[in-house]
Parts: C-alpha cells; structure tokens; sequence
C-alpha cells in the first residue's frame, strides 16, 4: 500500500482526480469503477472542472458502480443512480451506454448479479477502482465476516448503515435494509484502486485497514494483499495511524527514490 496524507478533504479530491487524468491521459478507453457517497464526491467535482477546463476527455471511458440500494429506482434521489448523476455523469462526456451501475429493481438479483461479473469481465477488467470506507472498515457494502473472495451479490446491511441512511428519507422506515455490491474478490480484481477516506470518524476504520491484520471483520482490509493500493487521506482520517510519521517521510522523499 502507498499512503498519501494531505492536508484537507479538497487537497484528497484533488489527488485522487490527479490520479484519473493520468490513467485517462494514458489510455483514454480506461475502465472505471467507482462509489457514490461523500468520499467521492469531492473528487467528481474536480474531474468535472478538469472535463471543462483542459479538457479532459471521458468518450471513450467505461465505469462500473460498486452498489446500489435494492428495492430503489434510478430515478430515486437516495440512489446511487440519482447521485452519480447529479455529481458526476451528467458533468461530463461518458457515453450514457458505457455506465453501468448495479439495479436496484431487477426480478432476478442472482442472475444479474451474474450477468454484472461478466460484463466487466467482457470490458476487459476494471483498470482503476475507486472505494470509500464505512466506520467500521468495509468496504462497497461488504459487510464485517463477509467472504473476502466473494463476487457481486445480494447482501443484507448492518443495522447500523440502515440507521445511518435513513436520514436521507423523509420516512427512516423506508431505508433499505439490502443491497446489491461488488464483492471484495471483484474489488480486488482491479488493477489499481484508490482507497478514499476523510474525517476523524474514519481515522479507527483507516488505521485497522492499513496497520491491523487482514479479517473479514474488516473487509477493507483485504486490501493489503493487493499489489497496487493508494490510500488517500486528510489529515484528520490519518490521526490513529501508528506510522504515520514513516509514511509522511516516503511521501517527501519518494521523488527522489531510485527507479524500480
């Protein structure tokens, strides 16, 4: 894992749009795979600037969603549907074809659970995935003891995600208590991943993920085992990491470092 600790949520956002460009700029029909939630919006907002201003192109890119809520339409605004929209899509020139978020309202989960695995497979693999982090360390909504080979599926939320997302509805009851999310395996199927996460409340999430042992307890921690992991933080999300002072050193001198 390389950790890179910036300053404030902005200067995070700024990093992990960096990072896009320059897979975009490299190989501009790049397969993404991104998250809805407030980790990542900041981040969309700069590819949007970035999109208007040099401009960055996305025509040729394809994108696939980690979740969606069940039981949501796309056109629900608690959905990740309606928030990928909103803070992303439409700000930017991804063929409508070419985005591909899981459904909330299909009649058969397990089949298009199914058919979601292939479909990545068919668009050659997710190059770069970018993944928030929940308070207690899962990620996508691979909830504590899920099966860290596990694949895209159904999954029954933590009492927990329930309660904090029925502040998004005018009627708690109505939060979904499931939803359909790549599974750690898929996660670390991808090439690249871009681990987000900022506040203070993730800094016990972030510290277990990057300095605890790997366990299905916290699933973000599967992470360690792959290959090419940026975990990008703000100050405050990075207060409980051990070493801490290690990785803020092979920030500022790892321009340096000898070729690999």
């Amino acid at each position: 894992m390389e950790i890179v600790i910036t300053g404030s949520y902005e200067d995070m956002s700024a990093a992990a749009a960096q990072a896009v460009a320059r897979l975009l700029n490299a190989k501009p029909d790049a397969v993404l795979g991104l998250a809805a939630g407030e980790a990542a919006a900041g981040m969309y907002g700069e590819l949007a600037r970035l999109h208007r201003e040099q401009p960055l192109d996305f025509s040729q890119v394809t994108t696939f969603n980690l979740t969606e809520y069940v039981h949501l339409a796309a056109r629900d605004r608690q959905s990740d549907h309606f928030f990928m929209q909103e803070n992303f899509f439409r700000h930017v020139n991804i063929p409508p074809q070419n985005i591909n978020i899981p459904s909330g309202t299909t009649d058969n989960y397990r089949a298009f659970c199914a058919w979601y695995e292939q479909r990545i497979a068919q668009c050659g693999g997710i190059d770069l995935l970018v993944v928030g982090l929940g308070d207690d360390g899962h990620i996508g909504f691979n909830e504590p003891v899920s099966s860290l080979g596990s694949r895209t599926r159904l999954k029954t939320l933590e009492s927990q995600v329930v309660r904090d997302s029925a502040r998004l509805f005018d009627r708690p009851q109505e939060a979904p208590a499931y939803a359909i999310t790549m599974g750690v395996g898929t996660i670390l199927d991808a090439r690249q991943i871009l681990l987000l996460a900022s506040g203070a409340a993730k800094a016990g999430a972030v510290a277990a993920v990057v300095e605890g042992p790997v366990t299905s307890m916290v699933t973000a921690s599967a992470l360690q085992m792959h290959p090419c992991v940026t975990v990008l933080l703000d100050d405050p999300a990075a207060g409980k990491l051990k070493l801490r002072g290690y990785y803020q050193w092979v920030q500022q001198n790892k321009p340096g470092a000898p070729r690999a």
